[in-house]
């Protein structure tokens, strides 16, 4: 299907870009790489009169070194954070993660901040930034706010973005020397995952001393396994030692229904992914 007309514009700072968005409201949407909201477009489930384009926006490109955090710029593509050194030094979880994110060409086009933005819980962003403990910087016109990424993500593609703000880089904590690892099961190569587990693990002579483990597709949002994680702490770095914390991994979940699979079969894979991916992560 062909859109339905609408007019645009490509502003060249955050100021502009927002001070557009005030004027159209609820008439305007944003668009970053284009990867979710053209396809929305084509198919005219949403029909906005104007679309602000920031790809011009060369502040809300790149990523920075910035003492305990390293911070990406939200319109940085997917193929530049992959292949970062400082992503794969100090928060090698989400390398890991993009490496899985669709193909090539999505990956050159597509953007980290609009990715997490669009907030589907098949993403496979969401639960590396959710276990990672990623902060979330939003710019609106009454100035700049940070939300955790235990509250950035509200429900199904909705986040603690406003409708008169931007999101302009996010935070993301060290965790150099944390092995990592993203477990993702689909039935084709390149699709949404069915499951999939986002694990970081920083082990101490064959021991876990700690665990971080983000579920994907396990509800109207990416969550964390903190069941699993509480269990893991103190357990061998082997995958007899992580079995039954891997156990309680589909604790507090509420998996959809589909084509793909019902809610039972995802908590079994859930269980199943967790363990696998907890061992690869401590390198066991």
């Amino acid at each position: 299907m062909i859109p339905a007309q609408f007019d645009y514009m490509a502003p060249t700072s955050v100021e502009d870009a927002l001070a557009a968005l005030a004027e159209h409201g609820d008439d305007a949407k944003i668009i970053a790489g284009g990867q979710s909201l053209l396809p929305v477009l084509r198919m005219r489930l949403n029909a906005p009169e104007m679309i602000i384009d920031l790809g011009r926006i060369e502040s809300l490109r790149g990523i920075r070194d910035d003492g305990d955090a390293i911070v990406i710029g939200a319109m940085t593509p997917h193929a530049v954070v992959g292949s970062d050194p400082l992503v794969a030094e100090h928060a090698a979880l989400i390398s890991k993660a993009v490496e899985h994110l669709a193909d090539a060409q999505i990956r050159h086009r597509g953007t980290f901040g609009g990715a997490l933005a669009h907030a589907d819980p098949a993403g496979d962003l969401g639960a590396p930034a959710l276990a990672l403990g990623a902060e979330f910087v939003i710019q609106g016109s009454g100035g700049t706010r940070t939300v955790a990424a235990d509250d950035f993500f509200v429900d199904l593609f909705e986040t603690a973005i406003g409708d008169d703000e931007i999101l302009t880089e996010v935070r993301v904590p060290k965790h150099t020397g944390w092995g990592a690892h993203y477990e993702k099961f689909v039935r084709v190569a390149h699709q949404w995952p069915i499951v999939a587990v986002a694990a970081t693990v920083r082990a101490d002579g064959g021991t876990i001393a700690e665990a971080r483990v983000g579920l994907t597709n396990m509800g109207s949002t990416p969550l964390r396994a903190r069941a699993t994680e509480a269990a893991l702490a103190g357990q061998p770095a082997t995958e007899d030692g992580v079995r039954a914390a891997a156990e309680q991994a589909a604790e507090g979940t509420n998996p959809p229904s589909d084509l793909n699979g019902e809610a039972d079969y995802r908590r079994h894979l859930a269980r199943v992914l967790t363990r696998r991916a907890v061992v690869a992560a401590a390198g066991g």
